[in-house]
């Protein structure tokens, strides 16, 4: 039962992510982390009701259960060509994670240093590419630095606004980066020129702090405003329907 009114950090973070699909319809949740999870569920059981949710593998459900149960209510099969069917017409928003990214949205999950000799190998590519180019696309980042929000990535995996742009109308057409939350703050790309602009800070957060840990200027508004609070109903769900193990506090440490 939820009895502390004491918003953490990483429930304000799960409120952020979740704002990512208001107003979606109905489109495939793909959210990669812990607190996407927890904020799809959010979502769907507040403003977002139509949004779709996997079991993660090859079903969709039809319930909402807690992050990391493993039972649900199928609702449906999903196979991986009918997912990268709705992937390819733009009927998914996924929130992806970064291990770099750029001021106008360029993504890096594949490694760091020259591609020919990386002083670290991640992931690769992986799905990426398509993903920035078929599907709205949102990030988030647990951890904001310098060391992720970079100048420039060292290699495009997700495709950014400049990138994009320059590639042409083929990759411009459906190219719709949405929204970045970190452990900070929110940002979006609705600058003129698509580069990315601080829109809200987590409370106990300053735009100054956030400055100082970002790799290329930000723009943002003379002020800066607070990132909203969960309503009583919302941090109810976090706290004792989404996840009630407190998976969200373990990738958000409260400060």
């Amino acid at each position: 039962m939820t009895t502390s009114t004491t918003v953490t950090r990483a429930e304000y973070c799960v409120v952020a992510c979740a704002e990512a699909w208001r107003g979606d319809g109905e489109v495939l949740a793909s959210p990669m982390g812990t607190i996407p999870s927890v904020a799809a569920r959010l979502a769907k059981l507040t403003f977002a009701p139509d949004l779709l949710l996997t079991d993660g593998e090859a079903l969709l459900i039809g319930d909402v259960p807690a992050v990391g149960a493993r039972s649900a209510v199928t609702e449906g099969w999903l196979p991986y060509r009918r997912h990268l069917t709705m992937a390819m017409g733009g009927r998914r928003h996924v929130m992806m994670g970064a291990s770099q990214i750029d001021r106008f949205g360029n993504q890096n999950i594949s490694c760091v240093g020259d591609w020919r000799r990386p002083t670290r190998q991640l992931l690769g590519a992986r799905g990426a590419p398509a993903n920035s180019l078929n599907n709205p696309v949102s990030y988030w980042i647990p951890r904001h630095s310098p060391r992720v929000f970079v100048e420039r990535v060292d290699m495009i995996c997700g495709v950014g606004y400049d990138s994009a742009a320059a590639a042409g109308p083929s990759a411009t057409r459906f190219h719709d980066l949405r929204r970045v939350v970190s452990d900070l703050g929110v940002f979006d790309f609705a600058a003129p020129d698509h580069a990315m602009r601080l829109v809200s800070v987590h409370p106990g957060v300053t735009p100054d702090e956030v400055r100082e840990a970002t790799g290329f200027p930000l723009s943002a508004p003379p002020e800066v405003p607070l990132t909203r609070d969960p309503t009583p109903d919302e941090l109810r769900l976090i706290r004792d329907v989404v996840d009630p193990s407190g998976l969200r506090e373990r990738e958000v440490p409260t400060p």
